[in-house]
């Protein structure tokens, strides 16, 4: 049974922006139950004793103390934006839903 139908991909397609045709919606159904069932393999594998790590390879990461520094007014950190509300950054709607657009 496939994981994912070419209904969903249409919907994701939406959420991304994406203008996507029939031969690219069914290519990625298909490509995208695969990714699925690889995720669904690798879910599968006991890693009870794998130490957790944030990447693959050693990685040094210097860290630096915290430091309170001066902070932006509201009207310098909204200088620049190219819309606003208020005391706010304005951004179109991305998600389809009711309420404030």
């Amino acid at each position: 049974m496939p994981r994912i139908n070419p209904q969903e991909v249409r919907e994701i397609a939406i959420l991304a922006r994406l203008r996507l045709g029939d031969a690219e919606i069914l290519r990625l159904t298909h490509e995208l139950d695969g990714i699925l069932g690889y995720i669904e393999t690798v879910q599968a594998l006991d890693t009870g004793a794998v130490e957790p790590m944030t990447h693959a390879v050693p990685f040094d990461c210097p860290m630096r103390a915290d430091e309170l520094g001066q902070s932006l007014t509201v009207e310098q950190a909204l200088a620049n934006a190219p819309r606003r509300r208020e005391s706010s950054f304005e951004v179109p709607r991305i998600v389809p839903g009711t309420g404030v657009a």
